[in-house]
């Protein structure tokens, strides 16, 4: 049977980052494996069988590769901080393609921001994130009604919201990344306010 290791998500499943999969299979278009759940971007330190969640990871990913192409043409995802989309670029170096389309919901960036981040190959959409959900931010942002989607199953969803992300194009302002980091915000504590 097929699998995801045949197409550009090879590099991140064989080295363990893909995790907590609410969808990682084939889709309904022939060839294409889709993903949903998170990319481990900084591993935390082991000790001996312990298994520790990332240090730092991209939430709620949403990504398609199709089998014996290169590359990863789309995908989404959370950042907790803009400087983390380092990181991301460096944990899919290689994968990332001058077309495709990477969109980055990032918690510490200016409510009313939306910007271009050329780095390396790849140009990301930098967005704020106000809907809490990257799944429910793309569908705003795609103008994609969720009604429509509802009769469809989960590889349904991402085939749609991909193929309607591929055509996507805005001119958002084009900042680099080191730009980026001067305009972003302190960084959230998860942690803070939660019930003990």
């Amino acid at each position: 049977m097929a699998t995801i290791t045949e197409s550009a998500l090879a590099q991140v499943e064989t080295q363990g980052r893909l995790l907590n999969p609410v969808f990682k299979d084939k889709t309904h278009v022939p060839g294409r494996y889709g993903f949903r759940g998170d990319i481990a971007l900084k591993f935390a330190e082991q000790f001996a069988d312990e298994k520790r969640p990332p240090e730092i990871s991209t939430d709620q990913v949403m990504a398609i590769a199709e089998a014996g192409k290169p590359g990863i043409p789309f995908m989404a995802g959370f950042l907790l901080s803009f400087e983390y989309l380092k990181l991301l670029a460096e944990v899919l170096d290689g994968e990332l393609l001058p077309e495709g389309k990477y969109f980055v919901f990032c918690d510490n960036i200016d409510l009313s921001a939306k910007y271009r981040v050329p780095y390396g190959k790849a140009t990301f959409y930098v967005l704020p994130i106000f809907e809490a959900t990257v799944y429910n931010e793309l569908l705003e942002l795609l103008y994609l009604e969720k009604n429509d989607l509802k009769k469809l199953d989960t590889a349904g969803k991402l085939d749609k919201v991909a193929e309607t992300a591929l055509g996507f194009d805005a001119d958002f302002e084009t900042i680099s990344y080191e730009d980026g980091l001067q305009r972003m915000g302190p960084v959230r504590n998860l942690g803070e306010n939660r019930p003990v």
